[in-house]
């Protein structure tokens, strides 16, 4: 067996991100105004994002140097290594490889933090001395917590409320690190009080604490805006994962013939899947297959529609061109709580429209029984998220067991299920049920979406 782990030194740590925006052949649609459905300028964003984000938004320049100081802080947990799975290659007899890059190893523990500190940075730099944020699952927020820390800088979290009471470690870290936590809708937004006068036992969704987050944000000066997903800038910074693994292949001369990730927003297959789809577009590897994998529940890829909507339930952000299930859907309250989201990045959801990747969705018992294994196989425990990279991964090499070939399959663990231990209690205990987002309810939340030629 040779061995299991492909690292890098620090010096061979990616010193630029990839912006994949420079090589496709047409450009995501524009962000609109929401007030006057023109493409939204920097002056419309300023409001709640840095002029550097804003920049890194809509530049289409190939690479975008990362400042020294942010490649200091990375080496607090970069590079993460190139894992192959032998134990679970002999456990599944396929002849498929099957590799994954760890990015559980951060502080935080997900790939997370890969854009928490660059957006915590610009920011800094640019004198603002506090961040909002919404969280789904906790990931998210405790990087950004951990980030904001670095920089003494405040930090306040809407963490949507099903998740706030399935996953409590998550809040323990996010006070660990010095930031303050609300549980999504709140008493402490208008918008939150809005929905709690609606509905007071609502579990909350990612557009509703984005709502909150965005209100918050606008009503404090000096505070803005922090997204864990979906804006092309977050996707960018993701991208130092995907030229890593590309330097680690080549270091054992191999080359994935599978991408694999999960998504709910696209950042973690964003940030793997781009620097390996540079090479699809040019040419260079016309065959490579490029999975995006999404929950049943929260299908905004498989059953939602490419339209222009908001990113928040509020209606107060940008409208963007994505696919997406409507700004009002409200998930179910499955445990892979960083997935349950309305919509899908721009830059994912044209890349799919272009027919680059494909997207697959899952049922939660089938993911989490592919954790469950991977854990008992690998000895890692992932987050619920991961399970459903983990599942295609597994589906994939029985295929190749089937026709024989010997592929090499990798995907993305972007993070770990240490504070997730309720959500496989529960699978354990047989707690745990299916859901499929009826399209009727689905047809429903979209009326609400506006009409947009």
């Amino acid at each position: 067996m040779n061995d299991a782990k492909i690292y890098l030194s620090e010096s061979e740590m990616p010193q630029q991100w990839y912006n994949i925006q420079a090589d496709l052949p047409e450009l995501p649609a524009p962000a609109l105004n929401p007030a006057t459905n023109k493409p939204a300028g920097p002056d419309d964003l300023a409001a709640i994002f840095p002029m550097e984000l804003i920049k890194q938004e809509v530049s289409t320049e190939r690479y975008i140097p990362i400042p020294d100081d942010l490649l200091e802080i990375y080496k607090l947990w970069r590079p993460t290594p190139l894992v192959r799975a032998y134990r679970l290659e002999e456990f599944l007899e396929t002849p498929a490889r099957i590799y994954f890059k760890n990015e559980s190893v951060s502080p935080a523990g997900s790939h997370k933090p890969n854009t928490a500190v660059a957006q915590a940075y610009f920011n800094m730099k640019e004198g603002n001395h506090r961040l909002a944020t919404e969280t789904g699952a906790g990931q998210w927020g405790s990087a950004l917590s951990f980030a904001t820390r670095l920089f003494d800088m405040e930090c306040t979290v809407y963490m949507v409320k099903v998740s706030f009471r399935q996953k409590p470690f998550r809040k323990s870290l996010i006070h660990l690190w010095g930031a303050e936590i609300y549980a999504s809708p709140s008493e402490n937004t208008a918008f939150g009080r809005k929905v709690l006068a609606k509905d007071p036992n609502s579990l909350g969704s990612l557009g509703i604490a984005i709502s909150e987050a965005i209100e918050d944000t606008v009503t404090h000066p000096g505070t803005k805006y922090s997204l864990g997903s979906v804006l092309n800038h977050v996707l960018l910074h993701q991208t130092i994962i995907g030229q890593e693994v590309k330097k680690q292949f080549e270091i054992i001369g191999d080359y994935p013939d599978t991408v694999i990730g999960c998504v709910g927003g696209g950042s973690n297959f964003s940030g793997l899947a781009f620097p390996f789809l540079q090479d699809k577009i040019s040419g260079k590897k016309k065959d490579l297959q490029v999975l995006a994998i999404e929950p049943a529940s929260s299908p905004s890829m498989t059953k939602g529609y490419y339209r222009y909507d908001y990113g928040d339930s509020a209606g107060m952000t940008p409208l963007m061109k994505m696919h997406t299930l409507g700004h009002n859907f409200m998930p179910p309250g499955i445990h892979a709580g960083g997935l349950r989201y309305h919509g899908m990045a721009p830059l994912v959801s044209l890349v799919y429209k272009l027919g680059l990747i494909e997207a697959r969705s899952y049922h939660q018992l089938d993911t989490f029984k592919a954790g469950i294994d991977f854990a008992r196989i690998q000895g890692i425990v992932p987050a619920p998220e991961t399970d459903h990279a983990i599942l295609a991964a597994i589906d994939e090499a029985l295929k190749c067991k089937k026709t024989g070939e010997e592929k090499a399959i990798l995907f993305n663990f972007s993070g770990h299920g240490h504070f997730d231990m309720t959500a496989y209690d529960d699978y354990l205990a047989g707690k745990l049920e299916n859901y499929a987002y009826p399209k009727k309810l689905i047809e429903e939340a979209m009326k609400d979406v506006p009409q947009i030629d």
